[in-house]
């Protein structure tokens, strides 16, 4: 192989990969509402640690569940995190105008009392 095809090679394997990665992602609900996302977060909490014990068995690694360290809990909800930022961005847009007034008269003020 020359260096060309081996380097259309390696870009159709990434870009198989990416696809794959984005396919699994939409299959899951991990692309859906932030419900379909908390749902599918608890499912990979739950799915998680069997197997890596799986895994760590089939390779022959003597691993016991008490060496592994716990599961991290995380204790929030995607859906409600979502919806607190739609809220401070729509805050923020909603009083820009009135802050830009503001920000406009105070800098008109502070270049009045430079020039004086």
């Amino acid at each position: 192989l020359n260096c060309s095809a081996f380097n259309s090679f390696r870009f159709l394997i990434k870009g198989g990969l990416a696809g794959a990665a984005v396919y699994v992602a939409y299959d899951q609900g991990l692309l859906g509402s932030g419900t379909e996302g908390a749902e599918a977060f608890k499912k990979a909490q739950e799915t998680l640690p069997p197997a890596i014990q799986e895994w760590t068995n089939y390779l022959g690694w003597e691993v016991r569940a008490a060496q592994l360290p716990p599961t991290p809990k995380f204790d929030f909800s995607l859906s409600d995190s979502w919806n607190k930022g739609v809220h401070t961005a729509m805050s923020a847009l909603s009083v820009a105008p009135t802050r830009a007034c503001e920000y406009t008269v105070e800098g008109w003020k502070y270049v009045k009392d430079l020039v004086k």
